[in-house]
């Protein structure tokens, strides 16, 4: 059963992703690669109100499986950020490839840790 929670989400999170990043990316004319920025930090997020909502007892390993597990690993991508940096690095963009680099790690850091409060202050 639980590897069906798994699935499940990650139906939803990969073409997520996908459209998400599309449609972010459409928006803007540049290099940067903003839609793997704002999935990534969206999953940071939602991840840390789960994680807390976890911690007070209000969600419980089925959402877990379901939205963390599923949806949040097929809609962040480490593997996606890491090849758009080294694109970045390659085209002769190193400011940029630095920038997603300390951006993705301190704003992803905020999210979690924002989307763990939120989940502490809702759930306390």
């Amino acid at each position: 059963m639980n590897w069906l929670l798994v699935i499940a989400g990650a139906a939803v999170g990969a073409p997520l992703r996908y459209l998400t990043d599309r449609a972010v990316q459409a928006r803007h004319d540049s290099l940067f690669p903003w839609g793997t920025f704002v999935v990534n930090v969206v999953g940071c997020l939602v991840l840390g109100l789960l994680t807390g909502a976890a911690s007070a007892g209000a969600a419980g390993s089925s959402t877990q499986l379901l939205a963390g597990t599923g949806l949040c690993g097929a809609l962040t991508t480490y593997s996606t950020f890491s090849y758009e940096t080294l694109r970045l690095t390659e085209a002769g963009s190193g400011l940029y490839a630095a920038v997603n680099v300390v951006a993705s790690l301190l704003v992803g850091l905020a999210a979690a840790f924002t989307g763990v409060s939120l989940a502490g202050a809702l759930w306390a």
